[in-house]
């Protein structure tokens, strides 16, 4: 692993870039609001453009990424999205009235995330055989991607009060410095060149056989990754509302205390992807545990908490969703042939953007219907997972399936 930690570290930018390049512009919404004379039903689509066209081409770039090379599809999606990053910028800057180019931006934006930060998950899958390497690398990429959450909130707000339009300018030279680090450093074993030349018709085969045989534990971890991205986002979106409207809690300020779950949850996902090995039933164990301790910490939520009993209930959910997160990565990395590795993690990376877009929405029509049991709520989803974590996945049943075969 030593020998490809500058890999490493360049396939970890981009999951920091892409992170940064959406996350921090939720505490900056209401400033461009502001700036532009926009409603909040329009600010939101600024996140939700982005979300829904990473959504619907993510499984394309991880069947382009099997096709022809992880590579060939990781720098062009970064090129688009510095595109889109400079199209909102402009617009920002130059435009009387620039609501739609900077959608058009966010749009590009999302796109070129869609073929960058989904396609770092196979690639990690190619560069190493052995499992305990493979599993403490996802972990590093979870960690990437969680420490980019910790730092959006403090660093979109850092930017807006200087010039509002910061947010934007950062996405190209973001993305611009992953491009760089990816081209100079990343080398991916090229081992597939028979997957290459297989029809389309051969390949969809494949992926039906594929779910025929692995259909039941590959759709927990599409579930769990999902559920998994609802509650955090879900209970960031309300905790940012919260701080505002009950506590008068804004800027920079907020941006810290926002920040407190996913600290510990990155650091969370550090740990354990170092230190869980290539152990499947073990990771089975963690995944079980975390969501079933999340359940618990976020039944006992409610609306007459003080801050700091609540913020110490949602770390420790944030705690369990980082302990997650890299076992779900592993499993389904370690679990799926190079040839098809591409397409099925890119599925999953969907149902993860699917949780993210669907957290903030549904949680926002929760509180507009003034219900009171939210967090039952979440806890119900997050109790559903360990559940389904228990049901579904039986990695000792799969290796009897490989010994009869």
């Amino acid at each position: 692993m030593n020998k490809k930690k500058w890999d490493l570290f360049a396939l970890s930018s981009i999951p920091l870039a892409m992170t940064l390049g959406n996350s921090m512009f939720i505490p900056v919404l209401p400033i461009i609001e502001k700036e532009i004379g926009i409603s909040s039903f329009q600010s939101s689509l600024i996140i939700t453009v982005y979300s829904i066209i990473a959504i619907l081409l993510i499984p394309l770039a991880g069947y382009l990424s099997d096709r022809i090379g992880r590579k060939k599809v990781i720098i062009p999606s970064l090129i688009i999205s510095a595109i889109g990053g400079i199209v909102s910028t402009l617009a920002a800057w130059m435009v009387e009235d620039p609501y739609i180019l900077i959608l058009v931006g966010r749009f590009l934006q999302g796109a070129g995330a869609a073929g960058a930060f989904p396609v770092v998950i196979p690639t990690v899958g190619d560069m190493f055989e052995d499992e305990k390497e493979m599993s403490n690398s996802l972990g590093i990429i979870e960690t990437s991607n969680t420490f980019g959450k910790v730092l959006s909130p403090i660093f979109g707000a850092v930017l807006a009060a200087s010039i509002w339009y910061l947010p934007f300018a950062s996405v190209p030279v973001l993305s611009v410095i992953s491009l760089l680090l990816i081209a100079k450093f990343v080398k991916v074993p090229n081992k597939n060149e028979e997957g290459k030349k297989k029809s389309f018709r051969n390949f969809i085969e494949e992926i039906k056989e594929t779910f025929h045989h692995n259909g039941r534990w590959l759709m927990a971890v599409f579930i769990i990754g999902c559920l998994n991205m609802f509650i955090l986002f879900s209970f960031l979106f309300h905790l940012s509302s919260l701080l505002e409207d009950k506590y008068d809690i804004t800027g920079i300020l907020k941006g810290v205390v926002l920040a407190i779950p996913l600290l510990f949850l990155c650091t969370a996902s550090y740990f354990c992807g170092k230190k869980i090995g290539g152990n499947k039933i073990v990771m089975r164990t963690v995944i079980l545990i975390s969501n079933l301790g999340g359940a618990v910490a976020l039944a006992f939520i409610n609306n007459n908490m003080g801050l700091f009993l609540m913020i110490l209930l949602l770390t420790i959910t944030g705690i369990g969703i980082g302990l997650s997160l890299p076992c779900l990565d592993t499993l389904i990395t370690a679990g799926i042939s190079k040839e098809e590795r591409g397409t099925i993690t890119s599925l999953y990376s969907s149902m993860r953007f699917l949780g993210v877009a669907a957290g903030p929405f549904v949680t926002a029509l929760l509180l507009e219907n003034n219900i009171k049991y939210i967090y039952l709520i979440f806890a119900s989803f997050s109790m559903f997972a360990a559940l389904l974590a228990f049901w579904a996945i039986k990695p000792e049943r799969e290796k009897k399936v490989v010994a009869q075969q």
